[in-house]
């Protein structure tokens, strides 16, 4: 029944994307939203049910890729037009700022497009941290009340009610702190280019091959459709996975992006700026399923594996995301050249590298308490909302966007250092167990033989 229920919400946008019946935005949305919102929970459950024949890892790294690849479609659609275009770091230098963002004519639109592919992907990121993050934080806690998390640790004084992670995910945060530090080296070589490809690429690559060595770990606390189908004998079940992998997939792949262009046409359409939108309101339209199935995780008590999704998430857009949209942007080119970028989209990229520094310093002690989720948040919406004030000319501010985004980068980096330095025994044991977990795949004998057991 949960199923046909799940099922039934993506009819509406099977007919609309069988027939091409033209509707208005509003109806996009809601029909193309509701579409997501099935597949969603098709992805959760298949991604449980796999747990019993794959690593969990594994299966959640899957689920990550097939919540975010409309993110991956977007991006992959304005670097492209960058390319087409014939945008290139000598071509867009002969313009001025004014003009690229006006995009007037064929190859200054086609700078901006390069623009958009940066503001896309370094949108979604924040909002992965700044609303996912943290948000599914204090969902976790307080859902707690109902599911009896043990994840949730309950302590005296103000808002100091944690989530604990398991360590099982050091791997995961220590191939996204490599990743950070190297996002951080990419406005200095004026785009991205081979070099950035094949560090962020082979990361991911690296990361992919390790956790399919990992162990099987079956879960005594499965309930509900994954229960249902690990029951299933084989060859049904792999079957079943593949089924409701390549549906959802589906759905998501082509329900996400006009449901994030509607969003986009009605915002325009009330006078926010196209940018604004690229940037915010699509990423967090493409980034709805990964956060509604977390939110099913989260509700079912399954609060380490909803985090560790979150993270193998951040981790993919951060490695793959990058490194792809470079090669789709040298294949509509025509030959190899380093996707460019302005020194606004550069700032964008570092604020993006600190925000993840920070939330990597939070989560280096495997926890993260409410007054930490409520940090992370009101450090990216007041950024944002400054923005927007500044773009719309609400409020008169000192300081330009582009000082804004460095001043944001600053406060992020001091405090996440700060947190690091704090904890660096923490620290320390992350990389260690992450270094077990290597030398484990690898078939040695871990250097720590207490962080394996």
């Amino acid at each position: 029944m949960q199923v046909a229920v799940a099922l039934a919400l993506t009819v509406g946008w099977i007919y609309l994307f069988i027939s091409g019946i033209e509707v208005g935005n509003l109806t996009t949305v809601a029909v193309s939203g509701f579409a997501v919102l099935g597949a969603s929970f098709l992805l959760a459950w298949g991604a449980e049910t796999a747990e019993k024949d794959v690593p969990r890892a594994f299966a959640i790294a899957v689920l990550a890729i097939l919540a975010v690849a409309p993110e991956y479609a977007v991006d992959a659609l304005y670097a492209w037009n960058a390319g087409a275009g014939g945008a290139t770091t000598e071509a867009c230098r002969q313009f001025t700022a004014a003009e690229i963002e006006s995009a007037s004519g064929g190859l200054a639109r086609a700078c901006h497009d390069a623009n958009l592919a940066i503001a896309n992907m370094t949108g979604a990121n924040r909002i992965l941290i700044g609303i996912g993050w943290a948000g599914i934080a204090v969902f976790t806690v307080w859902r707690a009340a109902k599911t009896r998390d043990p994840a949730v640790q309950k302590r005296d004084g103000f808002l100091t009610d944690a989530v604990q992670l398991d360590t099982d995910i050091a791997t995961e945060i220590s191939f996204l702190f490599l990743a950070t530090m190297w996002a951080f080296l990419v406005p200095l070589g004026g785009g991205i280019g081979i070099l950035d490809t094949l560090f962020l690429v082979g990361l991911y690559v690296a990361y992919i091959g390790l956790v399919l060595k990992s162990d099987i770990e079956h879960s005594e606390h499965t309930v509900g459709v994954p229960k249902y189908f690990q029951e299933w004998s084989l060859p049904w079940r792999p079957l079943v996975v593949l089924a409701l992998f390549g549906y959802s997939g589906a759905m998501i792949f082509t329900a996400v992006e006009p449901f994030a262009h509607g969003l986009e046409e009605i915002g325009v359409a009330n006078g926010i700026p196209e940018f604004f939108m690229i940037q915010w309101v699509a990423p967090l339209a493409s980034e709805s399923p990964e956060l509604i199935v977390v939110a099913v995780l989260v509700n079912k008590a399954r609060s380490t594996a909803g985090f560790n999704a979150l993270i193998s998430s951040k981790l993919n857009q951060w490695t793959l995301l990058i490194g792809t949209i470079a090669v789709v942007y040298s294949i509509a080119l025509g030959g190899y050249s380093v996707l460019p970028f302005d020194a606004r989209q550069g700032a964008e990229i570092w604020i993006t590298a600190a925000q993840s520094f920070f939330a990597l310093a939070i989560l280096v002690n495997f926890e993260i308490s409410i007054r930490e989720a409520i940090g992370l948040f009101v450090l990216f919406i007041s950024q944002v909302g400054l923005e927007f004030a500044i773009i719309r000319d609400l409020v008169a501010v000192p300081i330009s966007s582009h000082d804004l985004l460095l001043a944001y980068t600053g406060l992020y980096v001091v405090i996440g250092a700060g947190l690091f330095v704090q904890r660096r025994e923490a620290l320390k044991h992350l990389f260690g167990l992450a270094g077990d977990a290597v030398r484990t795949a690898m078939g040695r004998e871990p250097a720590n033989l207490e962080n394996a057991d």
